[in-house]
């Protein structure tokens, strides 16, 4: 696919009207300019972008954070901020419903009767965030059956009816139990099928996705991508995707539109942007995706170096040492670690009952110093809390977590008052998912790193000042940028700060809680690379946590993979993609999109039979039904150094 030429530009013309033919397409963008009001300036953000979709087919429109994709897809659904507007350009929309009558919606007033109808009814949106985009104070059933009745005559028992057909087409179990039901009483991705459903209540001719499946893991991710794939093709809808994730594109997209700093680089057919990518822009992109087939030692290819700055100077008291003792007790040490938590039966408001639900089961691993452990699974697996019980954020049940911060020096975090764990937590720093919301709003960059040695009591003043522009510098961030605040950064650049904030202390084990799930994916390749580069230098151990496989496939030198709440399988990093040998793990590497249209993800397979559903696992992998008792499933050793989750009893031949 070619964008298709720009029109001469004319004088503005009726609301509405359209000034050249729309080519058969559904929806035809021509030179369309977007600009925002920055205090009494004007930025361009959008600057002559052109593309088209046809009836029925997928277009994906990829880029960068900022790089203008979402406030395409705002324009599109004239729901663009106040500060907003279209300066040039057409969108024309060529409505199935009328014949093909064609609209310029660039022309239409957001509030217009006509706006209106064409929003929700014949364009629906489907946002990145669906905890966000939901009220939380309206049943689910209600927010689907407004969008019903706005555009339709249905109203009633109908409406209903209709709205839990609806619900149970997207996936729902009990269409008629979901309606009543609250957003907060819903996992992340009923949520999104919940957003699914209203967006697609109205049979809309076009749908947006924008950034549909970012904030799911892994295997839920596979089940919405083939969920709207099986929509689209029973309602017969185009769509427009806007993601920065080329595996999603790889599997969803007929044509691929790629876009850089409001303006359009490439576009064409999905075969011709995997097969044969011309602009260097979109060679970058691709180049920054880490993937499964890398080779040891090699790096992802950022667009924008973070390089660290050599510390030269003698400062860190954590030189990496030439050799390690070979009797050395591992940095960290997990034993049997156990913590529940109390939740009430039934619905949220009908029962004050309670049961303790245990989410995290009898888990133990170790991590040797300098190396990284990744921990891998689902969200709502317990991986999170592990690094809490770890850092005695939270306090466990039971279980012993040892820690070796000193070669030869074990102690027990589980055992220690709070004066002695404020001391042990100095070798011990975190950083958090989220750059922007882990960071204080009303501090400086410079407040922010100054506050971790204050509360230590390390350094006088003059002394915590050379450190902190040591660390802007090492994180790769120019020290002049100390006095401003974390809103005046980009998302890779606020987790570079909280990178340096883990450093400050000079710890031994950083926690990487899900570090670059937020960022896309050429601020991911800076963060991974800068995150590998202070591994080296500085000797770190990591506990790398994620639920994207290719990302710790990257990281790690071993990996733990966990579901509710028990590590089921753990091996060298190379070990367990090469041979996985516990079903669950089969199917988190199954449902991974690859950008690679020779390597399809298997939509059918994963609907028939999902991999986190334990009935389809032979019987030596399935949980017992004696509440988990002790000695009913352990951790069984099938080849050096992998342990695999099986029935006691199990011989390790039988574990292929």
């Amino acid at each position: 696919m070619q964008t298709e030429p720009s029109p001469t530009q004319t004088a503005p013309h009726a609301a509405g009207a359209v000034s050249a033919d729309t080519h058969g397409n559904l929806l035809t963008i021509r030179d369309l300019r977007i600009s925002f009001d920055l205090q009494g300036e004007p930025l361009e953000v959008v600057k002559g972008a052109s593309l088209r979709i046809k009836p029925g087919s997928v277009v994906a429109l990829v880029g960068e954070s900022g790089s203008g994709k979402s406030v395409i897809s705002q324009t599109i659904m004239g729901i663009l901020p106040r500060n907003g507007s279209i300066t040039s350009g057409e969108i024309a929309f060529s409505d199935p419903a009328k014949d093909g009558a064609v609209t310029d919606i660039a022309t239409l007033p957001q509030s217009s009767d006509m706006m209106r109808r064409i929003r929700g009814g014949r364009i629906s949106i489907i946002f990145q965030e669906p905890m966000t985009s939901l009220s939380p104070v309206h049943t689910i059933g209600n927010q689907i059956e407004e969008a019903l009745v706005l555009h339709t005559p249905t109203r009633g028992r109908a409406a209903r009816e209709e709205t839990e057909q609806m619900l149970g087409r997207v996936g729902f179990p009990n269409p008629q139990r979901a309606y009543d039901m609250y957003p907060f009483e819903l996992s992340g991705g009923l949520r999104q099928r919940a957003m699914i459903a209203m967006a697609l209540i109205c049979r809309p001719a076009l749908l947006i996705a924008d950034e549909p499946s970012t904030a799911l893991d892994v295997t839920v991710q596979a089940q919405v991508l083939a969920l709207l794939k099986d929509l689209q093709a029973e309602f017969g809808m185009a769509m427009l995707l806007i993601t920065h994730d080329l595996g999603v594109v790889a599997n969803m997209a007929d044509e691929v539109v790629v876009i850089y700093h409001g303006e359009i680089m490439e576009a064409g057919p999905v075969k011709e942007i995997f097969g044969k990518p011309q602009h260097p822009y979109l060679k970058a992109l691709l180049a920054a995706v880490p993937h499964f087939d890398m080779q040891p030692g090699e790096r992802l290819v950022s667009l924008r170096s973070a390089a660290p700055a050599k510390a030269g100077n003698g400062k860190s008291k954590k030189a990496k040492p030439e050799t390690a003792a070979a009797d050395d007790l591992p940095i960290l040490k997990v034993d049997s670690l156990v913590k529940s938590f109390q939740i009430k039966k039934g619905s949220f408001f009908s029962s004050d009952s309670q049961e303790a639900v245990r989410v995290v089961d009898n888990v133990s691993f170790e991590i040797r110093r300098g190396e990284c452990l990744g921990l891998v699974g689902e969200s709502g697996c317990g991986k999170t809390t592990v690094s809490k019980l770890i850092t005695r954020a939270l306090t466990p049940d039971s279980g012993r977590v040892t820690f070796s911060a000193k070669p030869g020096e074990a102690i027990d975090l589980t055992s220690l008052d709070a004066g002695k764990l404020k001391a042990a937590r100095s070798d011990i720093q975190m950083i958090f998912q989220d750059p922007f919301g882990s960071l204080n709003p009303r501090m400086t960059v410079l407040e922010i790193l100054r506050e971790p040695l204050a509360i230590h009591g390390m350094g006088n003043h003059a002394a915590q000042l050379e450190r902190v522009t040591e660390l802007m510098r090492q994180v790769g961030l120019d020290p002049r940028y100390l006095s401003r605040y974390p809103h005046s950064f980009s998302g890779g650049q606020r987790q570079r700060i909280g990178i340096a904030r883990a450093l400050a202390l000079d710890p031994s084990l950083i926690i990487c809680d899900e570090p670059v799930s937020a960022l896309d994916v050429s601020v991911q390749a800076q963060i991974l690379n800068l995150l590998k580069d202070l591994q080296s230098e500085l000797n770190l151990t990591y506990l790398f946590i994620s639920h994207n496989l290719a990302v710790v496939d990257y990281m790690a030198d071993r990996i733990a993979v966990m579901w509710k709440g028990r590590l089921v399988e753990v091996a060298q990093r190379s070990t367990l993609f090469r041979n996985p040998r516990h079903p669950y793990t089969r199917a988190l590497l199954e449902a991974v999109p690859y950008p690679d249209l020779e390597r399809q993800l298997d939509f059918e397979k994963m609907r028939l039979r999902p991999g986190s559903d334990t009935a389809n696992w032979d019987e030596k992998f399935r949980p017992s039904q004696d509440g988990g008792q002790a000695g009913a499933m352990e951790l069984l050793e099938v080849e050096p150094g992998h342990r695999v989750l099986v029935r006691s009893g199990t011989p390790a031949s039988e574990v292929i």
